[in-house]
């Protein structure tokens, strides 16, 4: 008995020990890879008053409106800038205080290209990027993407440390995977976890696959990179699922062949091209599979194409189902906008439709997607943006369909602007301007006329449409202008 007793012992901590000995260790990843990512922070231009803002404590302007007992009020007590009640005005509307916001990067090139989410850098008039060195350098931003939420920047520096790029295509749930990033600001941060699952669709997110772990992110995360343990760069972390405004389990990250290929679109343009076909689509529930006759729920359901459109000349019906797009499979309705967004706009496709219980080919020609109001590029590699009158907008004018989709007649959109007076009062790449001083603008010519009579020292205002509002902005013209 006793003989048995100490062979059980001895064979339970055996087993301990090789399961102690199974655990990663991420020691190694850490000191090779940590120095090439970097912290990010901004100082942001006001925002417009039609914008949602977090409610804010008396007395403390820039403070959230949180419970003293909440975890996180002591954070923003210590963090938040002071109050400062004598500070000027924006004219002709309310002023928010320039905030500064702090997230993470990680440099994908010696020569200081550095991938970061847009969301961080949307609309800062500065972004200063840190590296583990303590060394601190103004960035440009060559591109930001919304619809992916991936932005490129730039920093004037050589020889960096830079991240190795893996395949996130290779991952595989339940696989430990690690973040490095600056949560609340407390830079170079390692956590671990596992890959969750893969190719998580998100509502409003309809051109990522995003990658789910249960690696702690936090606020701060935000662009920094998920290594797998190769030490190879598989994701950008972007968002996550939380109810308190905090990490609860549930974190999802960019796979880095979406990045990557914004990225370079970036660098070469300054924007990016996305195909489009022109239907409106709905996931295929059990009960319409059976209505259809399909064997089971997949594709993508027509719901209605538009009139003259790639996929109307095409012969796409409604109420077909998009099975395959290009040879790729449509297992849901979420793919078809990730794989027809991916394809060159002129390219001509097969598609494989389900119509009348039976499956039926086609070939469309894939159009570009017009310019999302919602993304920004600073042209190529970073240089200064062109900007055509005296107070920085760079202006195109609308399309015919872009007016259709804002049910307006007239307008430019701001394509681009300099740090100055129009991004002091809050005009931001991808606003509509309707008029400028009641006056309203149908071309780039006639907008820069109407500003070149305005004599210096008046005010102007343009009426400014940014998603389903139209606000007034107002700006004094310095002697300096663009100041």
């Amino acid at each position: 008995m006793i003989a048995k007793f100490i062979f059980v012992a001895l064979f339970g901590l055996s087993s301990a020990v090789v399961q102690a000995q199974e655990l990663p260790n991420f020691t190694q990843l850490v000191d090779k890879h940590g120095a090439a990512v970097v912290n990010i922070s901004t100082v942001q231009a006001p925002s417009l008053p039609n914008n949602r803002f977090m409610p804010r404590m008396p007395n403390m302007p820039n403070m959230p409106n949180m419970p003293e007992d909440d975890p996180f009020f002591e954070f923003f007590r210590r963090n938040m800038p002071p109050n400062t009640p004598n500070m000027p005005p924006n004219e002709g509307m309310p002023r928010d205080f320039e905030s500064k916001s702090l997230g993470s990067g990680f440099i994908i090139s010696s020569d200081g290209y550095i991938l970061t989410n847009t969301h961080l850098v949307d609309s800062a008039e500065e972004i200063t990027v840190k590296l583990t060195d303590k060394r601190e350098f103004r960035a440009k931003l060559v591109g930001a993407d919304r619809k992916t939420d991936i932005a490129l920047l730039k920093i004037d520096a050589t020889g960096l440390p830079k991240v190795t790029q893996g395949d996130p295509n290779k991952l595989e749930v339940g696989e430990w995977v690690v973040a490095i990033g600056s949560p609340f600001g407390f830079e170079n941060s390692v956590t671990a976890g596992i890959v969750s699952a893969k190719g998580r669709s998100l509502a409003q997110e309809n051109f990522v696959p995003f990658i789910q772990t249960d690696v702690a992110i936090n606020p701060g995360n935000s662009g920094g990179p998920l290594f797998n343990m190769k030490g190879e760069v598989v994701g950008i972390n972007s968002q996550i699922y939380s109810r308190t405004g905090g990490f609860m389990g549930l974190s999802f990250a960019i796979p880095i062949d979406v990045a990557t290929d914004i990225s370079n679109q970036l660098i070469a343009s300054g924007k990016v091209s996305r195909g489009r076909i022109g239907v409106l689509i709905q996931e295929v529930t059990k009960e319409l599979a059976e209505s259809f006759g399909l064997p089971k729920p997949t594709g993508a359901l027509v719901a209605s194409v538009q009139k003259g459109g790639p996929a109307d000349k095409a012969g796409i019906e409604a109420r077909d189902v998009i099975l395959k797009f290009d040879g790729k499979p449509v297992n849901a309705s979420g793919d078809l906008p990730r794989i027809v967004g991916g394809t060159k706009p002129g390219s001509k496709v097969s598609l494989q439709v389900w119509r009348n219980g039976a499956t039926k080919e086609l070939t469309v020609t894939v159009d570009e997607l017009p310019p999302d109001e919602r993304t920004a590029g600073r042209g190529k590699r970073g240089k200064a943006p062109d900007t055509s009158n005296r107070i920085g907008l760079s202006l195109t004018e609308l399309t015919a369909e872009q007016k259709q989709q804002l049910e307006v007649g007239n307008g430019l959109l701001v394509d681009d602007m300099a740090p100055g007076i129009a991004s002091r009062a809050g005009v931001r790449p991808g606003d509509v301007i309707l008029s400028i001083n009641n006056q309203d603008v149908k071309t780039v010519d006639q907008f820069n006329q109407i500003l070149n009579k305005i004599e210096k020292g008046r005010t102007i205002a343009l009426l400014v449409r940014r998603g389903d509002t139209a606000t007034f902005v107002t700006m004094k013209l310095n002697g300096g202008d663009n100041k």
